[in-house]
């Protein structure tokens, strides 16, 4: 078992920065990635990026060049850097971690509001 729990999320104007936070505990040496995720109001949850265990990071297309991610393994914490944010970037952002044979878990999200 693993729990994800997401902060860090805010209202802020079109062009400014948030850093988002997912902490994880319990069998987080089982944890094969950990990737970010968010849900506009009527869209579907989106893929936004991911690291693995090894390091290796992926990237939405939407958000390329914009968002970073990066992890702390001594806080068992990965940390989403979003700058240059646009209205579109608006959405409660969801972490979720691979865990041992491909279960996942989910965090109960954090709102990011975006104003234009």
């Amino acid at each position: 078992q693993v729990q994800l729990v997401e902060s860090g999320g805010d209202l802020v104007q079109a062009g400014g920065s948030l850093r988002l936070s997912c902490a994880a505990s319990g069998s987080t040496v089982s944890i094969n990635a950990i990737g970010w995720y968010r849900q506009a109001p009527g869209k579907q949850r989106e893929f936004v990026a991911s690291i693995g265990r090894d390091g290796a990071t992926s990237y939405a297309d939407s958000v390329k060049g914009r968002y970073t991610i990066s992890r702390d393994n001594a806080k068992n914490t990965v940390y989403l850097q979003m700058n240059s944010l646009k209205p579109v970037d608006t959405a409660v952002y969801y972490c979720r971690a691979n865990v041992g044979l491909g279960y996942l878990y989910w965090g109960q999200g954090t709102q990011v509001t975006v104003s234009s």
